[in-house]
């Protein structure tokens, strides 16, 4: 009797160590196939353009997002990517409570913003001071004047003839606030006043044209010239040392339209694409 109680409690004892074993093997090869599936972005995508952006231009029968041929790219990756439209040339406030407005609608708990130039500026006026800090997981800036930039000083104080350009147009309805919005003594301001959002991860990439002028847009030469002159090396509208916000993840050899795929010496999709590959191994 005794030796059937002994016997039966073993095969219990063994099966349940087997039952154990399989699960255990189960496991490991459970974590071992995740381990080999390409990472996935947790959060989607907003594209913030830059001033006198647009979300899409139409020449003739063609058709080009401001961020040239990004979009596709960033889907074929699995991404979820929305590009919004705000005012081209208003200030930094009016443009980040659009940009706002339709991050609000999305139905997404937090939003990975992409943005350029200008709209770096919009971005972090939008979590820290219009209350979106907890569905913005993070803002990534590229070519962005968090220090102003030369260009705007020198455009916006001609001899008195901008500001009142400024006015009049204001009286029109005609909003140019924004090119006021990027100067250095401006942007002082604006980052006082502007702290960074806490939760929010901040990282930029900074860019200078490539080769100084020999492999740069011609139309950004001149002003390449003028800025070098007063900030040093810079991307044809913005100083490389005013791109710097959060953590600096990279540098480019990009004049300011190529950062958006507005050139042919530059592949801005597979920048992007990489960009959101970062992303994607840091959990957002």
């Amino acid at each position: 009797m005794q030796s059937t109680v002994l016997f039966a409690s073993t095969a219990v004892l063994l099966i349940a160590a087997l039952a154990a074993l399989a699960y255990l093997l189960r496991q490991r090869q459970l974590r071992r196939r995740l381990a080999r599936l390409p990472p996935k972005l947790r959060h989607p995508v907003v594209l913030a353009h830059g001033i006198l952006g647009f979300d899409e231009l139409k020449v003739g029968r063609v058709k080009n997002a401001y961020f040239r041929g990004v979009e596709p790219k960033l889907v074929q990756l699995g991404a979820k990517v929305y590009a919004f439209q705000v005012h081209p040339a208003a200030t930094v406030a009016a443009r980040a409570e659009e940009l706002a407005q339709a991050i609000r609608a999305l139905d997404a708990e937090r939003v990975n913003i992409i943005a350029h130039s200008m709209g770096g500026l919009d971005a972090r006026y939008l979590a820290s001071r219009l209350g979106l800090s907890e569905r913005i997981a993070s803002i990534i800036t590229v070519g962005t004047p968090h220090r102003g930039t030369p260009l705007a000083d020198l455009g916006t104080g001609l001899f008195g003839v901008a500001p009142t350009a400024k006015k009049l147009l204001g009286k029109m309805g005609v909003d140019v606030g924004g090119f006021f919005d990027l100067t250095t003594e401006k942007m002082v301001h604006f980052n006082r006043e502007v702290p960074d959002a806490e939760g929010v991860f901040y990282g930029c990439f900074v860019a200078r044209a490539p080769g100084g002028v020999t492999a740069m847009n011609p139309l950004l030469v001149p002003t390449w010239k003028l800025i070098h002159a007063r900030a040093g090396d810079n991307d044809g509208l913005v100083p490389l040392e005013s791109q710097k916000w959060g953590e600096v993840l990279g540098t480019i050899d990009a004049d300011h339209w190529a950062q958006i795929g507005w050139s042919g010496s530059f592949d801005a999709p597979a920048f992007y694409e990489a960009l959101v590959r970062e992303l994607m191994k840091r959990g957002l």
